[in-house]
């Protein structure tokens, strides 16, 4: 609980200077507001648009983006490194080739990935997919080879089935490297869907991001930018608490 209390603390003093600075910055140092708006304007804008009701549209567009990659990168990045971790030899002779495919940049890539799957919601997930798979992977593979050998003879003692082993015992002890390559793939999935709002569609934080940029509408600009920090800070602290819950009997007690 204590954790929890200071974890908000250090969210609310950031966004708190955050805020003064930029106060600081268009009040008393009197910045031009075409090129920083102030707090003001922006809230001002912001909550002119939820009132019309254009707000929500492009967050839960984006939202539904990031969870619909997130989701798939996560499910697929758990269970090609529980393939690895079961079959070690055809493991480390892929792992290669999978490392090299992701050091290509997706940002290059991302307009072919638009070429390839068009301009509507495919796109989009499949490159938000590219961003989130390979840290959940990794960090997957990092739990399942991290396991206790002790863990795999009560297994074999036990006599439980595949599906029970990987239920009971490889899932549960995996779990703490499992959510550090989820915490990452969710940070990711945010740039990712973002990124594929830029490039193409009508639809999202992005796109309005893009929309404000090119009518130099700067208040929409500075709140859509906003919106996606608070975004982001929201998801990793609701994946914080999701890991507190399910990893209780692995986290230390802080009273």
């Amino acid at each position: 609980m204590i954790s929890k209390l200071r974890a908000f603390g250090e969210y609310g003093v950031a966004l708190s200077l955050l805020l003064f600075a930029w106060w600081y910055a268009t009040g008393p140092m009197e910045l031009p507001h075409y090129l920083l708006p102030t707090p003001q304007s922006v809230g001002a804008t912001l909550w002119k648009m939820l009132v019309a009701g254009e707000l929500i549209h492009h967050q839960l567009f984006t939202i539904k983006n990031i969870l619909l990659g997130l989701l798939i990168g996560t499910l697929c990045g758990v269970l090609l490194a529980y393939f690895f971790f079961k079959l070690p030899r055809l493991g480390h002779a892929l792992e290669g080739p999978l490392v090299i495919m992701q050091t290509a940049p997706k940002i290059a890539l991302a307009p072919l990935v638009i070429i390839w799957f068009g301009l509507g919601l495919t796109a989009k997930i499949v490159l938000i997919f590219s961003l989130v798979f390979f840290p959940v992977f990794a960090g997957s593979l990092a739990g399942f080879r991290g396991i206790d050998s002790r863990m795999h003879d009560l297994a074999r003692l036990l006599k439980l089935r595949p599906w029970q082993r990987f239920y009971h015992i490889d899932l549960p002890a995996a779990l703490p490297g499992i959510f550090v390559g989820i915490k990452i793939g969710a940070v990711q999935a945010l740039v990712g869907a973002i990124l594929a709002e830029w490039m193409s569609g009508n639809q999202g934080l992005g796109y309005l991001m893009t929309f404000a940029s090119a009518t130099y509408k700067t208040s929409i600009l500075f709140g859509a930018v906003l919106l996606t920090s608070l975004l982001g800070i929201l998801m990793h602290a609701l994946l914080n608490t999701i890991e507190s819950t399910l990893l209780a009997w692995s986290i230390e007690d802080d009273r």
